[in-house]
């Protein structure tokens, strides 16, 4: 039998390339979203659920585990932006984000925590971003990807003993939907953002998708509390 994982937002963007490489490499892709994906395949798993309402999103994942059985691997993918310039931040903004960004994540690994610790073996990949060093207008998105990376480490300090890892990933700018609605093609400030890239293009999700992959494998067993950026070589120096 395939072995299991879990993708939060596989249905678009970045989570839909992850979906489409994990089920290449062999996987039986369990996908929660809010939509299914437009062409989703027969044999992946859809599950429906909000990852912002706690006991619906519990008791999905409690309904998908009695029936597949247990998942060792997680991917906290889904997320949202809501750009604003601090002064202009409100706390709403922020408690949205934060409540699906880390607050989904933070669920989504409770519930599959017990099958991997009876498994002596697990791998949970959270999606982070560049933006968790710092980006303008991204004061609420970059505070919910910085506790990722802090959740990261300490989950990591404690389920090592269990033979599960734990680790993050900050994609820097992909070619996604995700990153054109907040950043539009053509504008000058987003080619600024290319111009800033040491590769000088953007990335694309199944580089993002390559990385996740890697990071699952259970030869990747050494490899835990650890931030890996995805970017084009953005995060080292100056580039801003």
């Amino acid at each position: 039998m395939a072995e299991r994982v879990l993708v939060t937002g596989g249905s678009h963007g970045l989570g839909r390339a992850m979906v489409e490489r994990l089920r290449a490499d062999g996987y039986r892709v369990v996908n929660l979203d809010l939509q299914p994906a437009a062409a989703a395949h027969a044999d992946e798993v859809f599950v429906q659920a909000d990852l912002t309402d706690e006991p619906g999103l519990r008791a999905a994942l409690a309904a998908v585990i009695e029936r597949e059985g247990p998942i060792t691997r997680l991917v906290n993918n889904a997320g949202i932006v809501r750009p604003a310039s601090f002064e202009e931040t409100e706390l709403a903004d922020l408690q949205a984000v934060m409540a699906l960004n880390v607050g989904g994540s933070i669920v989504c690994a409770q519930a599959l925590l017990p099958g991997m610790k009876a498994a002596r073996f697990g791998r949970i990949v959270h999606i982070s971003s560049r933006a968790a060093i710092g980006k303008a207008t991204r004061s609420a998105y970059a505070a919910s990807k910085a506790a990722l990376h802090g959740l990261a480490k300490t989950m990591a300090l404690e389920l090592g003993p269990y033979g599960v890892t734990v680790n993050a990933i900050g994609p820097g700018p992909i070619a996604s939907p995700l990153f054109d609605r907040v950043n539009p093609p053509g504008a000058p400030a987003t080619q600024q953002i290319v111009d800033a890239i040491p590769l000088r293009r953007m990335g694309q999700p199944a580089e993002v998708a390559h990385m996740v992959a890697s990071l699952l494998d259970a030869r990747a067993g050494f490899v835990t509390g650890q931030v890996l950026y995805v970017c084009g070589g953005m995060t080292v120096g100056l580039a801003a």
